[in-house]
Parts: structure tokens; sequence; C-alpha cells
């Protein structure tokens, strides 16, 4: 898998706009990121899980997915080395990461007022 292929596969999941975050380009539902290409260099990507779903797939195929280091890691953050990686798999976790992004309702923006209700 190339990344080019990481980006097809995650811009064919409904709804998904490419970004940048942090330099890298990074795949979006609902304002969400679900996923990014580049980090922590050009051979990875990461996908967004959850724990227990990292724990699944990085026990599935170790020599594809791993943990990213530090925090992110632990919340379920995995990287993919792409190389390694069939599209099978790799649809399987963007899809995932999808999925948890776009169940999740979009943050309201600070400092944005709620509506008020009218009053007669």
């Amino acid at each position: 898998m190339t990344g080019a292929d990481f980006r097809r596969l995650a811009l064919s999941l409904p709804e998904t706009e490419e970004r940048e975050h942090m330099h890298h380009p990074d795949f979006r539902v609902g304002g969400k990121i679900f996923a990014t290409l580049g980090y922590p260099h050009e051979a990875w990507g990461m996908v967004k899980l959850i724990p227990d779903q990292q724990q699944e797939f990085v026990a599935a195929a170790p020599g594809i997915f791993k943990p990213v280091k530090g925090g992110w890691g632990e919340k379920g953050c995995t990287n993919v080395l792409l190389q390694a990686a069939g599209m099978d798999r790799v649809r399987q976790a963007l899809s995932t990461a999808w999925e948890n992004a776009a169940s999740k309702k979009p943050k309201r923006s600070p400092g944005k007022a709620r509506p008020q209700p009218k009053t007669r």
C-alpha cells in the first residue's frame, strides 16, 4: 500500500474531507479527524481508534499496526505501516476510525452563543 492508496481509501468514505493538521494531511468527517497520512513520517499513516479496537488490530497484525507513542497511543491512535499493509485491512481500520468520528456530535465553537428561546 502507498500513501496514495491510503488517501484514496480514506476519501472514499462518506462525507470525508482532506485537510491539514501539524503539516500532515488529515481526513475528517463532521470536522473530526479520523486518520492522518505521513505520521510519524511518509512510510506511515494513522487511524484514530478506541483502545479496545487498537488492541484487536495490533494483535491481528503487529507488523502493520502499532500504538502511537505517548498519550495519543494510550487513547487509541494507531500507526499503520503502509508498505506492509494490504488494502482490505487498512480499509477496515479506516472504516472503524471513520465510524468512531462520525458517531460523535460536532463540538460547539468556543464563544458561540447558544440559541435563546423566543419569548412572547
